[in-house]
C-alpha cells in the first residue's frame, strides 16, 4: 500500500497497514500471475482503501448484512491449515468449488453484496475486500476497530481451493478438520475437542477461540441451512431485517456487544430466554476449565472482550495469506 494520500485518509479511516512478505517456491505455484497480482496489491493507494472502507460500512447500514460479511472473511481464512500451507485468506471463497463446501451454505449471497464494490474498486484484492468487509461489519456493530493489514494476494483459481471439511461443524458428528481428511468423522466426538482441533490447526489460542466464539453476537442459523437451530423462527427473527427466520444467540442479533457470554451464563442458571441459541459448541465454553474463565472475564468486562476480539479477528484474518 503506498503512502500516497495519507493525510487525508487518516482523518476518516482506520490505520491501513502493509508488510512485505518472501515467497517460498510452493507459494509462488503460480509465478507469472502472481507477479502481476503482487505489483496489483502493493500499489493500491490508502486513499483508495479508505474510500472502499466508506462504501462497506455504507453497505451494512444500508442492507443490515454485517453478519454474512463477518461469516464471508472467516470461511475465507478459517480453512487455514498451518501444517499442510494451504488456505486461508487468499479469497478462494469466490469460487463455485468452495461456496459448494458444506459450511458455506448461503454464502453466495455475501458474494452478490460486494460484487458492486468490486467493480467499483477494482484495484482492491478479493481477499482483502471480504476481509476488510468483515472488520468493518464489526465496527459498524458497534464493535472494536480491528487493525488490519492489507496487500493480501488473491488465489488464480480453483486448484487453490483447499480439501472440504476444514470449517467448524455447527454438531455433531464432529470431523477431524486437521490432515490429508479433514471430513473424516473424528474419534473424539467433544465438541471441546472438536473446537480446538479446528482453531489450533490455525495457530489460535484458547482465549482466541472464545473471544472469536463472542461474534455470535450478530447473526442467525437457519434450520434449512446448517439443520443446527431447532426453531424455523423466533420472535426476535420472524421480521428480519433481511431474510425473515431463523435462530439467533442473542435479542439483538446485528449488534456487536458482550451479550453472546452474559446469555451463557443465564442459561446455565436458566434464566435464559428459550428462544435464544446455544449449540453444544457453545455450551462447551462453560463446561471446559480453560474456557470458562474468559467467558466470565468477557461477560463481566466488555472492554476486556473488544481488545481479546480485534486482536484474535486480526490473527484469523490474516491466516494462511500471503502479502505482496
Amino acid at each position: 500500500v503506498s503512502a500516497a494520500g495519507a493525510p487525508a485518509a487518516a482523518a476518516h479511516c482506520s490505520q491501513f497497514t502493509a508488510f512485505s512478505a518472501k515467497f517460498t517456491p510452493r507459494q509462488s505455484r503460480h509465478a507469472g500471475r502472481s507477479a502481476v497480482r503482487r505489483a496489483c496489491a502493493a500499489t493500491v493507494s490508502i486513499d483508495t482503501l479508505a474510500a472502499c472502507k466508506e462504501a462497506c460500512a455504507a453497505l451494512v447500514k444500508s442492507a443490515n448484512c454485517a453478519p454474512i460479511l463477518v461469516r464471508l472473511a472467516w470461511h475465507d481464512s478459517g480453512n487455514y491449515d498451518a501444517e499442510i500451507g494451504t488456505g486461508g485468506a487468499n479469497g478462494s471463497i469466490r469460487f463455485d468449488l468452495e461456496q459448494k463446501h458444506g459450511a458455506n451454505a448461503g454464502l453466495k449471497n455475501a458474494l452478490n453484496l460486494l460484487k458492486p464494490l468490486k467493480k467499483k474498486f477494482p484495484e482492491v484484492g478479493y481477499a482483502d475486500l471480504f476481509q476488510m468487509a468483515s472488520a468493518t461489519a464489526i465496527e459498524v456493530a458497534g464493535g472494536p476497530q480491528i487493525d488490519m493489514r492489507y496487500g493480501r494476494i488473491d488465489a488464480v483459481d480453483e486448484s487453490e481451493v483447499p480439501v472440504d471439511g476444514r470449517l467448524p461443524s455447527a454438531g455433531a458428528p464432529y470431523q477431524e478438520a486437521t490432515g490429508a481428511e479433514p471430513a473424516k468423522e473424528s474419534k473424539d466426538q467433544s465438541a471441546t475437542g472438536h473446537l480446538r482441533r479446528v482453531f489450533g490447526r490455525m495457530g489460535l489460542s484458547d482465549e482466541d477461540i472464545v473471544a472469536l466464539s463472542g461474534a455470535h453476537t450478530l447473526g442467525r442459523t437457519y434450520k434449512d441451512r446448517s439443520g443446527a437451530a431447532p426453531l424455523a423462527e423466533t420472535k426476535y427473527t420472524k421480521d428480519g431485517p433481511g431474510t425473515k427466520g431463523g435462530q439467533s444467540w442473542t435479542e439483538d442479533w446485528l449488534k456487536f456487544n458482550n451479550r453472546y457470554f452474559t446469555m451463557l451464563l443465564e442459561a446455565e442458571k436458566g434464566t435464559c430466554d428459550p428462544e435464544l441459541l446455544q449449540l453444544a459448541t457453545d455450551n462447551a465454553l462453560l463446561t471446559d476449565p480453560a474456557f470458562r474463565p474468559y467467558v466470565e472475564k468477557f461477560a463481566a468486562d466488555s472492554d476486556a472482550f473488544f481488545t481479546s476480539y480485534a486482536a484474535a479477528q486480526k490473527r484469523l484474518s490474516e491466516c494462511g495469506s500471503k502479502f505482496a
